[in-house]
Order: structure tokens, then sequence, then C-alpha cells
């Protein structure tokens, strides 16, 4: 077929043709702005779960939510490849000021023009200068040097001119775990704040299965302040229609033992469901997809995605994290406990705890509880397995 009309989007954070599944946590988001829009306020979101499950396409459509509301909305990783947690705080406040560019219209209030004036002083206490919102940020507040303080301070005084138009500020937040302890404990403090004095103010999140667990590590009651949402691989209606709505627009079909081969390979999750769809789409002569197309669709989803989503991850390991991976690999995606990852290698668990944190740091792994360590990528034990195999 023809590969220019290729319905399938492979792809970090891109939104597929079919976003099936997930109109629960659509309608979670349209609810929290239509609160808002009546002058309450509503619990945030939180969304967790491992990676290639659409977390970031969420937070993307969230995004294009928020911004038909008329609402003021930065968004931000937890993690720069570079720079560590300056250039995430620089990154904020950034955002912050250009999202404050487009608020700065003609014939703008004097409290509008305050909350600008504060989200000018407080990215300039984060070190960022360079971009005139046309204030002076002498008008506003949030310039102790205290991120909490100076976070809350802005927050507060854009709220009551928000508040007026029926708008809010949302902070959309992917990678979240990765934040550093005294911005995430900050982001947390003013949250509640918010919810407390009916501040248009939201910290929407997203990251990997332990995020729940590390906000609560971060403030106590945090919680308290979100709606959180495990999001996972996709129920076998919803995947069926991820894999079959887009190929059927444009009149493409696929016999139902191509159908089941492609679903089984890959396991529901909304990424593998577009790498093997858009290898289906390419491999098919014709506009019925068979058993022969989507078995040779499978072989070349299957060395997409072990070129591009499982060995970046195997090449940052080192020799001594890979180890770490085999024995992993041998309890499968389920997780290890490290008591018995350290039996298995014959050494004490506190000989490995480096290892362990390193491999945590890099995001190859999680901790989802106690003593226990899994992988953040679904199929990882699998390509490990049969690497080892070769």
């Amino acid at each position: 077929m023809d590969s220019s009309l290729n319905p399938y989007s492979p792809g970090s954070g891109r939104r597929p043709m079919e976003l099936a599944g997930r109109q629960a946590e659509i309608d979670a988001f349209d609810l929290l702005v239509a609160i808002t829009r009546h002058g309450r306020h509503e619990r945030s979101l939180v969304l967790h779960g491992l990676r290639g499950v659409g977390k970031t396409v969420l937070l993307n459509e969230f995004r294009r939510q928020a911004e038909r509301a008329d609402f003021v909305v930065v968004s931000l990783e937890g993690r720069e490849a570079e720079g560590g947690p300056e250039a995430v705080r620089a990154k904020l406040g950034r955002g912050l000021l250009q999202a404050g560019r487009k608020v700065n219209r003609p014939g703008i209030g004097g409290a509008l023009k305050r909350g600008l004036g504060s989200i000018a002083s407080f990215s300039a206490q984060l070190g960022v200068t360079g971009i005139d919102i046309g204030v002076d940020m002498t008008r506003g507040r949030a310039d102790s040097g205290s991120i909490e303080v100076d976070l809350e301070e802005m927050v507060e005084d854009l709220s009551g001119a928000l508040a007026e138009k029926r708008s809010a500020l949302v902070f959309l937040i992917d990678e979240m775990q990765d934040l550093d302890r005294g911005l995430l404990a900050a982001l947390l403090a003013v949250q509640h704040q918010a919810g407390q004095r009916d501040w248009p103010f939201y910290v929407v999140g997203a990251g990997l299965p332990d995020l729940p667990a590390v906000l609560s590590e971060a403030r106590s009651y945090a919680e308290r302040l979100f709606t959180y949402r495990s999001i996972g691989a996709l129920p076998p209606d919803a995947a069926e229609s991820a894999l079959v709505v887009p190929a059927s627009k444009y009149g493409a079909t696929y016999t139902p033992e191509a159908r089941d081969a492609l679903l089984a390979a890959s396991g529901g999750y909304p990424y593998f469901i577009q790498e093997y769809g858009k290898a289906a789409w390419d491999t098919a002569p014709e506009k019925t997809i068979t058993i022969e197309d989507a078995r040779i669709a499978i072989e070349l989803g299957r060395a997409q995605l072990e070129q591009g989503f499982f060995l970046t991850r195997w090449e940052r390991a080192t020799r001594a994290e890979k180890d770490f991976l085999r024995l992993m690999a041998q309890d499968g995606d389920a997780g290890s406990s490290t008591r018995d990852l350290a039996e298995r290698a014959g050494r004490k668990q506190s000989s490995m705890t480096m290892t362990r944190a390193a491999l945590i740091s890099k995001g190859v792994i999680y901790p989802p509880a106690l003593g226990r360590v899994a992988f953040t990528v679904p199929g990882m034990a699998d390509y490990i397995s049969r690497l080892n195999a070769l």
C-alpha cells in the first residue's frame, strides 16, 4: 500500500489517529476544566504507568483541552538531557515567561499586570532573563530566592486575575518522578494551597508506576491532592480499535487471523500497536492485510522496537548493570526481589545497591515496592532473554 498514506504514527508523544481506550482520562480533565470555569477548584490528575502506554500523548491532549479553554499552560519534563535540575528550573522559567507574553494583551487589568510582574521576578530568580513580557518585574513579588516561597507568591498573584477570567494556570509535567526534590516539594505545597484557597492552579503530572510513592515521600499529603490514574495496556476492544480503525479510514481491512496475530504481538501496548500497524501497512500489497502480511510485519516491527525502544536502554548500561538486568530478565516483566537477585548472583545484597541505583537513575528500572525492582519498558525481559540466546 501507499506508504505516504500510512495512518499509524509510532513516536514519543505522537497522537495516534485513533486515541482508543483513554476517554476516561480525557473526560476527567474536561471535568477539571468545567469546574474551574464555574469558579471552583478540582483535584488535579497524575498519570502513572510503564513507558509506551501513551502518558505523554495524554498530556499533549490535556494541553489542547486547556488551551481551548484559554488557560495559561506551561509544559515541563522532569529530566533534561544536560544541565540537571538547574536546566529543568530554567525551562520552567522560560515557559512561564512565554506564557506571560501570550497573556499580556492590550487592556489587561492591574491585577494581571502584578501577576505578570511576579512571573518576571520568579523567572529571574531561576536565572532566566532576556525574555521581555512587557511588564516591570518590580510590580510583582516572588523574589525571595526560596523556590517554595516564590512559587506560592507567583501563583497567588496570578490567581485573582485568572479567576476573574475563569481561567487557570496549569503545569503539565512529564517524567515527574525525575524532578529535583526541592522543586517537587514546592509544587506540591502550592498545589495544596491552591486546593485550600480555591486558586485556579493545577499540577498535572505523568511518570513511572512508582510516581505516587515518590510524591508521597516528597509531601505526606500528596495522596490527597490528586486523582491518580494507572495507565497500562489497552483492554482488548480498545486495542482492536487502535489497530483496525486507522486502516479502515483508508479503506483497508485486516483478516481476523492477521488482526489477532498483531494484537497478540503488541500485548495491547499503544506504542507497540502503532509500530506493528505501520509495518503491516507498509508490508501489505493489497488493502486486505493477511496473516502472511502480519507475520512479516511482526518481524519488521519487532526489529524496529529492538533498535529504537530496547537497544538504546540496553546500550546505556555498563557491564555490571547488564549483568544485573540479565538476572532480572529471568523473572520476566513481573519484577524481581532484590534479595533473590543477590542470591542468584552469589553476592551480598548490599554489593548490588549502587548498580540498582544507577539503573533507576537511568530510567531502565524502577522500584514498584520496597525490596523489588521491575523494568520501565514492557517486553524488556523478553528482549534481554533473546539477546542471551544469540
